[in-house]
């Protein structure tokens, strides 16, 4: 069955302790698709916290969720034909940050072949891309973004890409300060020091989803061998 949207995302390999305590936060390992028992949080419901994110899984959007335009089978070579061409590199230490209110995991020092990695994934993939709806557009609000950001919807069919492009892993949706207060030392505990260790990026992850509504999974892990 084709799916009804693929994306390209960074997920920590299953072996890596950050893949089993970051799936856990989020409820639901995105590998398997189980769905998994949560920490508990003082007076917050930690489940309503992590809602959206569980559903797309634990990850850092490289290419976003697409509609296909000529197939799965398509998108799925040139997603490994890409992945020929790209070279492993080291990701530099992750620490769980605030990003405009939601917690995520970032990279604490730059790196230019992540965005690079990223850039080329947009690019390479973009033929296999349907089109956004009017609806999708709407959905990304365009008169609260820049005029780049605006261009980059138009012609990518997302705002956030290349030099808008943040590297994140997230773990909340927005947060008020009170409950950040609560989120931010819990889930810096849960996942300990797994975030800070060292790791290769070394494959692209191809995440699908099924139907709307539906969450993403992992179909495949398409390792880099430039």
């Amino acid at each position: 069955m084709t799916p009804w949207r693929v994306a390209l995302y960074w997920a920590p390999e299953e072996d890596d302790p950050l893949h089993a305590l970051g799936s856990a936060w989020l409820g639901r390992d995105a590998a398997s698709g189980a769905a998994l028992a949560q920490p508990e949080l003082p007076g917050l419901d930690i489940a309503e916290l992590t809602g959206d994110p569980r559903g797309y899984g634990l990850h850092a959007t490289l290419k976003p969720p697409f509609r296909l335009a000529a197939g799965y089978a398509a998108a799925r070579d040139a997603t490994a034909a890409l992945a020929a061409r790209l070279a492993p590199f080291d990701l530099p230490p992750l620490a769980v940050f605030d990003l405009d209110g939601f917690l995520a995991l970032r990279e604490t020092a730059p790196c230019p072949a992540l965005h690079a990695f990223a850039d080329a994934c947009v690019e390479a993939l973009d033929a296999h891309r349907a089109p956004p709806t009017e609806a999708e557009i709407a959905r990304r609000r365009p008169e609260r973004l820049s005029e780049t950001q605006r261009a980059h919807l138009a012609r990518w069919g997302y705002p956030y890409v290349f030099e808008e492009w943040r590297f994140h892993v997230t773990l909340s949706r927005r947060l008020s300060a009170a409950e950040k207060a609560v989120v931010m030392p819990a889930v810096t505990d849960a996942l300990g020091d797994a975030p800070a260790l060292p790791r290769r990026v070394a494959a692209i992850s191809l995440f699908v989803q099924p139907a709307p509504g539906a969450p993403f999974t992992i179909a495949e892990r398409l390792p880099l061998r430039g």
